[in-house]
């Protein structure tokens, strides 16, 4: 997904992991998206550099849709779509 798209996106639930590291972004997703319902959008917040890569990554081995991210102040806004 492009970034104007993105900043449009209503997340279904906001996990905010700003100021933890390795693996907690990834932690606090893996806990977060069992919140929404299959086809809605978590958004993490993460500072930590590799949750872009962590968070793609862990999202295709499960089957869910790892749709980008966006930069903001100082950290990153990541997008997952829950497809199971």
């Amino acid at each position: 997904m492009d970034t104007a798209t993105l900043e449009k996106v209503v997340p279904g639930k906001i996990i905010d992991a700003r100021g933890t590291a390795c693996p907690g972004p990834l932690l606090e997703a893996k806990k977060g998206i069992g919140a929404v319902k299959v086809g809605q959008i978590i958004e993490v917040k993460s500072n930590d550099v590799g949750s872009r890569k962590d968070l793609a990554a862990w999202a295709g081995k499960i089957g869910h849709e790892f749709l980008g991210f966006i930069q903001a102040d100082g950290h990153d806004r990541i997008f997952v779509c829950r497809k199971k």
